[in-house]
């Protein structure tokens, strides 16, 4: 039996009992959530244990119900405590933000805010909140540079540090789990968007990149491994995008609408760190990117290109906020007309080569934000070099093969 298998049984078996759905509408989803088959164990893995939860406006049942007040409300569960990652427990904050600390007023519980801390700052707040148990219940959208799992991997190393129990309840990753794009994040690149070696869409779920952080960077990190336990998803495929699984797409965070920005934000994102508007501030956050003095050349640039599975539309519009607040901007709107040959990472550079080759404007940020969004500087480095983009993804494969082959170790579904 494979160290897979063991994991999957294991997890099978401390969620057979066959209690009631939380609500009843969960067993119509296609997918089952890790919270989903946790509420029908009867919340066996947190049997005696003083818990706490971070999670944020995602953690809901199929039926729409925050987590926090289905646990609250029953016996069983003795909930001390909520935590908050960036853009906060009720997702309110922007880019960079989040909510401050305080008492949610629906359950009395505190909720405190966990943005930027690292392990040992967490594991003494984990202490004064009085909890043994940690649930991390949050939904990612598949990118390394969204900060969501490095709030989990700085869990793992407090919960390793304080000798505390971590319990990651499953959701989908909506860009599926096929496969790995992209760069991997060079070790002297880590920051507070990437702090181990992930490609760019890495293609797993977060227990998934739990079993991975476990295994090697948190015992680095902390001299040991937590103590972690997973609780899979039933019913999800690595083939699933989100719109095949049953279940309510809420917005992990203001930027993040709709599933097809999760698609495009994978790749668009690397233009935060130029002088181009990733979409902040538009109707369509990275879909609609662009700057002042953007025109149709760059739509043709990029059709002639012919890149899989995408379009693109010269476009204009006012952001509301972020760069170009209150001026119009040219650019181009991303369709994607074929999800599955679509590569969201090769899309991405393909939009800083062209961009730099047709807009005298274009400027890496001074503080070269690219790199950390990247994980390599030689992205940066090689578009200046008047490299294509099928040269440059060319160049992270060796690495990215690699990644592959540790990937697969952690993989919880077929």
């Amino acid at each position: 039996m494979t160290r897979r298998q063991v994991l999957g049984t294991a997890a099978a078996g401390a969620l057979s009992c066959p209690a009631a759905s939380p609500a009843g509408a969960a067993a119509a989803a296609r997918v089952r959530t890790g919270f989903d088959r946790l509420a029908e164990s009867g919340y066996a893995l947190l049997a005696g244990a003083r818990t706490g939860v971070v999670t944020n406006a995602t953690g809901v049942t199929a039926d729409l119900r925050h987590i926090v007040d289905v646990m609250h409300a029953d016996r069983r569960v003795d909930l001390r405590a909520v935590f908050g990652p960036e853009h906060g427990f009720r997702g309110t904050a922007q880019a960079g933000g989040s909510e401050s600390t305080g008492t949610d007023p629906a359950t009395g519980l505190p909720v405190h805010d966990v943005y930027g801390l690292r392990g040992r700052e967490l594991a003494a707040l984990f202490g004064r909140a009085g909890v043994d148990t940690v649930v991390f219940d949050v939904q990612d959208v598949g990118a390394r540079f969204y900060t969501y799992v490095w709030t989990l991997y700085e869990c793992l190393i407090a919960a390793a540090l304080a000798g505390l129990r971590i319990v990651v309840l499953d959701r989908p990753n909506p860009l599926t789990g096929r496969g790995a794009y992209g760069p991997v994040l060079e070790r002297s690149l880590a920051s507070g968007v990437g702090r181990e070696p992930l490609a760019q869409a890495h293609g797993m779920t977060v227990a998934e990149l739990a079993l991975l952080f476990n295994a090697d960077g948190v015992p680095r990190a902390a001299g040991r491994a937590a103590r972690l336990e997973t609780v899979p998803m039933s019913g999800w495929r690595r083939t699933h995008f989100f719109d095949g699984t049953g279940l309510p797409w809420v917005p992990p965070s203001p930027n993040m609408p709709t599933p097809d920005t999760a698609l495009a934000y994978a790749g668009t994102c690397l233009l935060e760190g130029t002088s181009l508007s990733e979409g902040r501030g538009t109707t369509r956050p990275f879909e609609i990117v662009g700057a002042e003095g953007v025109d149709h050349r760059w739509a043709a640039a990029l059709n002639a290109l012919d890149l899989p599975g995408v379009r693109f539309r010269e476009a204009y519009a006012v952001p509301v906020f972020s760069k170009f607040q209150g001026r119009t901007i040219g650019g181009v709107q991303l369709h994607v007309h074929d999800r599955r040959a679509y590569d969201p990472v090769r899309t991405g550079v393909a939009l800083l080569v062209t961009a730099r080759r047709i807009w005298p404007g274009f400027a890496w940020r001074p503080d070269l934000w690219i790199d950390r969004l990247a994980g390599t500087a030689a992205v940066r480095t090689m578009t200046d070099a008047g490299a294509s983009a099928d040269d440059i993804v060319e160049a992270w494969q060796p690495g990215l093969e690699a990644f592959r082959a540790t990937r697969e170790e952690h993989l919880l579904y077929g």
